[in-house]
């Protein structure tokens, strides 16, 4: 049996950035990457399944991305994951993360994999939309927001439990093969050892380009997008200030603040 991962590396701002002349993102000088977190835990889950498996499987891991995805690639790699794939073409720029789905959807039909595991949203974007998008293009079943799962690879259904709003928490039994999207705290990621980091620089990355998985330029990229940046900027910063005296002074002043803010 065979789970996919999907994994993205996000982007942070370093202390100090600049916004592109296009104002459509940050320039990519002052921007720091790393896989993640939410992925993070997906990759454990799965390694989890597999370790307690009695039956063999194998957990890859799937990248949407350019070369430098390569390096977070290396790490799940070095935690454990059996293969490393990345995806990528040119005409795959500009793909928002519905588009995303597409693509991974497709890689798991190629794959043949038995279950696609992915993190609840990226650190960057954060639409907790890209495992929703997998599973539709897929037709699978999905749940999102997983905190607690016991599965056993090759059975038709899963038990789970989902975070829901106000604290609450949901016992879903699901048909499988399916699609997750996994929650911070539902394990423990491990940390690469050191064999496992000088293991995973030897390991081939596997390379997939739209060829390779059935589909077109005109499947993917923004022309494709249903969602769009439209300006990025630094908003401008506000004012406070500290109203002292006596507390029927400090009334008056806040009088006087809400008169002039209205025009009065």
């Amino acid at each position: 049996m065979k789970i996919m991962v999907a994994v993205k590396q996000v982007a942070a701002l370093d202390e100090d950035f600049k916004i592109r002349d296009d104002g459509l993102d940050v320039e990519e000088d002052f921007l720091l990457y790393d896989l993640n977190e939410w992925d993070d835990f997906s990759l454990e889950e799965a390694m989890k399944i597999k370790e307690s498996s009695d039956s063999p499987v194998e957990v890859v891991v799937v990248s949407v991305g350019p070369d430098r995805v390569d390096e977070s690639l290396r790490k799940c790699l070095a935690k454990g994951a059996d293969r490393a794939i990345r995806v990528w073409d040119d005409a795959m720029e500009g793909s928002d993360s519905i588009t995303v789905g597409r693509i991974l959807a497709a890689v798991a039909k190629k794959e043949d994999a038995g279950m696609v595991f992915a993190g609840v949203q990226s650190s960057d974007d954060a639409n907790a939309s890209t495992g929703i998008s997998t599973a539709a293009h897929l037709d699978w079943p999905h749940a999102a927001v997983v905190a607690g799962l016991t599965y056993s690879p090759g059975s038709a259904k899963a038990v789970l439990s989902r975070e829901l709003e106000g604290g609450l928490q949901q016992n879903v039994e699901i048909a499988c093969p399916s699609v997750l999207t996994i929650q911070l705290g539902i394990n423990k990621p491990r940390y690469a050892s050191l064999r496992g980091i000088k293991q995973a620089a030897a390991k081939p990355i596997e390379s997939l380009a739209l060829s390779d998985l059935g589909l077109t330029a005109a499947d993917v990229g923004a022309g494709r997008a249903l969602s769009r940046v439209r300006r990025m900027y630094v908003p401008a910063k506000g004012r406070a200030e500290m109203i002292e005296g006596t507390p029927a002074a400090q009334v008056a002043k806040l009088v006087e603040i809400i008169k002039e803010f209205r025009g009065a």
